[in-house]
């Protein structure tokens, strides 16, 4: 498969969708109801780029519930109403027991280090121009979720073939549990991996878990 020209055409396919904002609502279902009774006290995540579905508004109710001392059944995760208590973003995260983490690219190695992000904390552009957080904390996530421009059966991902996540993944001790997010249109029902590709542990997109079945 000619992966540099599906990539373009998926990345334009998710810029011009004309229901973003319904299938962003349902991915962000989606993945509060995934979250529910899961462990993990540190997530890792990523700022949404070129039409990326954005994780971080359910990662911060995430936060914000366990701050709060929220116990969502994963019906009531669905709900999209706020809870009675509103604090600022620093605050919350100062209260909550939960982190979220953004990656810092580290340019000499190409791995990516995870800092801690809040709303209205602090940011600074990267290399690459994307956003990161400026001077939080390191974390180490045990659940990490992964933007997928492309995805097949098996956990395995197209993604813009820096080989990041590959290298990082390959150096975290212990490896966290991955998780690939993205929208329908990118399934690739005859996706080949190559050798170096590392699959992931799950995906899930607006429709729900894709992987596994």
């Amino acid at each position: 498969m000619d992966k540099a020209a599906i990539r373009k055409q998926l990345i334009e396919q998710r810029l011009n969708m004309p229901d973003r904002l319904e299938r962003s609502a349902l991915l962000q279902q989606v993945l509060r109801i995934w979250l529910v009774g899961r462990p993990d006290t540190v997530i890792g995540a990523y700022w949404p780029i070129k039409g990326e579905f954005d994780p971080l508004p359910a990662l911060y109710r995430w936060q914000e519930d366990a701050a709060l001392g929220v116990d969502f059944t994963a019906a009531e995760a669905a709900e999209v109403a706020s809870p009675t208590e509103q604090l600022a973003g620093e605050s919350m995260a100062s209260r909550s027991p939960l982190k979220i983490g953004l990656p810092v690219v580290n340019k000499q190695h190409k791995t990516l280090v995870f800092h801690a992000w809040y709303p209205g904390c602090p940011m600074e552009e990267d290399a690459y121009s994307i956003p990161k957080p400026k001077d939080t904390e390191v974390v180490v996530p045990t659940l990490l979720f992964v933007p997928c421009v492309g995805y097949g059966a098996g956990g395995h991902r197209l993604g813009y073939g820096g080989g990041f996540y590959d290298r990082t993944l390959a150096t975290l001790q212990p490896r966290p549990f991955t998780v690939g997010l993205g929208f329908t249109h990118g399934f690739l029902p005859d996706m080949e991996p190559e050798p170096h590709d590392m699959p992931l542990d799950a995906i899930l997109n607006d429709n729900g878990v894709v992987w596994p079945v």
